[in-house]
Order: C-alpha cells, then sequence, then structure tokens
C-alpha cells in the first residue's frame, strides 16, 4: 500500500471511529418523539385511484396554484445548502424561492413522487422572476439576482397555512420501517437518482389531525448516483443520469439499486462528509423485489405524455424532455420486468 491510500485509510478509520462516538453519546428526545406520535395518524402514501389522469405539468399544486406577479422580499433561508428566500405574493401566500441547479430536477421529482401517491411539495419552476424589495445583497445566490431584482430560473414552493412542519423523520427507523409503501419510496429515490438522502431532508408536516411524512427536499434528482465532480453535474444534468447504472444486484427475493451510491473519491478530502455518505447506501440496497415491482406497476400507470409534461413544467428544452422522459421510461419497465 503507498503512502497516499494509507493515509486515506487511517483518515477514514480515524473519522468512522468519531462518527461511532458522536452516534454514542447523541441524546434521543423519546418524549418529543411520543408527543408527535400521539398528534393523529402516519400518512406516507395515498392510493392513486386517478393516476391516469393527474396533471403533472401543474403537478400537486394544480393550476390554481400557479405563482403569480408580483413577489416581495420577505427573508433569506439560510437552511440546506442551494440559495434561498422567502417571498410573498398579493394574495399574502407565501412562498420559498429555490435558486442553482435544483430548482429544474426538484420540479420534476415533485410531480413523479405525487402521481404515485406520495407526499409532496407543491413546487413550480419560472423561467424569470421578480421580486420587489431585494436587499442590496443577499448572503448566498448573488451573483444569481439581476441589478434589478430579477432572478432566473428558479423553483417555487408554496408555503400553506394549514400545514406545520413538527419534525423530521429517519429513514432507518419510522412509523413504516419495512413497509410495501416504505420499500417503494426507496425504490422510487433511485428511479429518480436522488442521491441525497439525508435524514433531515426528510419532514413531518402536521396536516387535518394527520402526520405527514414526506421527502421534502427532492433536488439531488436526475443526475448523477451520487456526489460526483465537478459539483454541478450531480442535479439535473442529462448526461450523468443517462450513463449511470440503474439495478445494481438481483436475487430471486430482492434486488439492490445503485443509488444513493459512495461520492467521486476526490470527496475523500473531507472523510467524515464521505463516510456519512456511505452509511446512506442500504437506503437503496436489498428491497424486496415485490416491492420495487410493486413500484413499477404505479409508474407504468403513467402515460408518455404525463412523464413529458413534467420535465417540460421545469422548463428543460424540448430535446431535453425527449431525452429524460425515454431514461425514465426505461427504467420502469425494468421495474416491471423484474
Amino acid at each position: 500500500m503507498n503512502v497516499r491510500k494509507s493515509l486515506l485509510a487511517v483518515a477514514l478509520l480515524v473519522s468512522l471511529a468519531a462518527g461511532y462516538s458522536a452516534a454514542g453519546t447523541a441524546k434521543e428526545k423519546p418524549r418529543r418523539r411520543r408527543e408527535i406520535a400521539e398528534r393523529g395518524p402516519a400518512v406516507l402514501w395515498a392510493n392513486p385511484a386517478d393516476i391516469e389522469s393527474r396533471n403533472l405539468f401543474y403537478g400537486p399544486g394544480g393550476r390554481s396554484h400557479v405563482p403569480r406577479d408580483a413577489f416581495t422580499f420577505v427573508k433569506e433561508d439560510l437552511k440546506g445548502t442551494n440559495p434561498k428566500f422567502v417571498v410573498m405574493d398579493e394574495d399574502g401566500v407565501k412562498w420559498k424561492v429555490k435558486l442553482g441547479n435544483e430548482a429544474r430536477p426538484e420540479t420534476v421529482a415533485s410531480r413523479i413522487v405525487w402521481a404515485v401517491g406520495y407526499q409532496a411539495n407543491e413546487d413550480y419552476f419560472l423561467p424569470e422572476l421578480r421580486v420587489r424589495g431585494m436587499p442590496a445583497r443577499l448572503h448566498r445566490g448573488q451573483k444569481l439576482v439581476g441589478p434589478d431584482g430579477t432572478v432566473r430560473n428558479v423553483r417555487l414552493k408554496r408555503e400553506s397555512a394549514d400545514e406545520k412542519k413538527i419534525d423530521t423523520w429517519r429513514w432507518r427507523n419510522n412509523a413504516f420501517t419495512g413497509s410495501r409503501e416504505l420499500n417503494g419510496l426507496r425504490t422510487l429515490m433511485a428511479v429518480l437518482n436522488n442521491w441525497d438522502l439525508k435524514d433531515e431532508n426528510n419532514a413531518i408536516y402536521e396536516n387535518g389531525g394527520d402526520r405527514i411524512y414526506l421527502v421534502s427536499d427532492l433536488g439531488a434528482s436526475f443526475g448523477c448516483a451520487s456526489r460526483c465532480w465537478p459539483r454541478e453535474r450531480a442535479k439535473g444534468d442529462l448526461e450523468e443520469y443517462s450513463r449511470s447504472a440503474f439495478i445494481r444486484r438481483v436475487t430471486p427475493d430482492i434486488v439492490s439499486f445503485e443509488t444513493p451510491a459512495r461520492p467521486r473519491y476526490v470527496y475523500l478530502v473531507n472523510p467524515k462528509e464521505y463516510l456519512s455518505r456511505v452509511r446512506l447506501e442500504w437506503i437503496g440496497r436489498n428491497i424486496p423485489r415485490a416491492d420495487a415491482k410493486w413500484m413499477g406497476s404505479l409508474l407504468a400507470r403513467l402515460s408518455s405524455k404525463q412523464i413529458h409534461d413534467a420535465f417540460r413544467a421545469a422548463g428543460y428544452s424540448e430535446r431535453e424532455v425527449d431525452a429524460f422522459s425515454n431514461l425514465l421510461q426505461r427504467r420502469i419497465v425494468m421495474l416491471t420486468d423484474l
């Protein structure tokens, strides 16, 4: 083993030890989780009886909730990795604006997830957004804002007054562990190549007495199967999505997918981050074959037009719409053929 490999191995062992130590000292909050569990029924999936007629151009919010001018700046949101800020429209509705390379893929992914019965945010893509009262300088994403307060290629997420985020949920231990619905969602994340499956990207909302479970951040979709280099190709990149592998292994009982995969080795410069990503690989592995095939049967009910509409809604070019749609449909066939 050469010196470089030895140093990497040592770094990995040190980081792994630190990770386990942190996990051992981290304190759960059982009282808080019991209180949340007592608030009402947990909902992850609902049977989409109307899947063939769902409008994937407008998505879960429908045509009536399409954002319209004019918008006024409210505040900047410094959470997550992509620049975001909140605006309010003339009807008093608040929208969270996401800039950067997650805007398009998240718009598509929210529609696909919703179409097959899972909960999803009301996301809309706008090629241009004018905002009144923009600050002189944002903490993040300033280079994406024009001198007149115009921003381009953004995703707007509608903030409903009827919903309140009460917690996050964990992939490994939740109200649906071992269920067909959760395994179907794991399969769906692999179909979309959504590799950023940190628990903090999951949310529980309270709505009408129910506890709504959803993947609240779908921006790392339709690109690489993991963090790749350069960074901008990891999300919403046609070439990376087209050349990434989908199914890793199939047995009579289980199927394993490539997504989420471990990051490219260049990310070993941050061993802690690298290992945190490696620990997510299990989400796409060892899924009951019947559950993955079930997800394929739901996706197969979508027409080619519906899938094309989802990509059109995100502002992709006609060439990209056709190419992305064909790749997605190819993956659906692979599931139904299991």
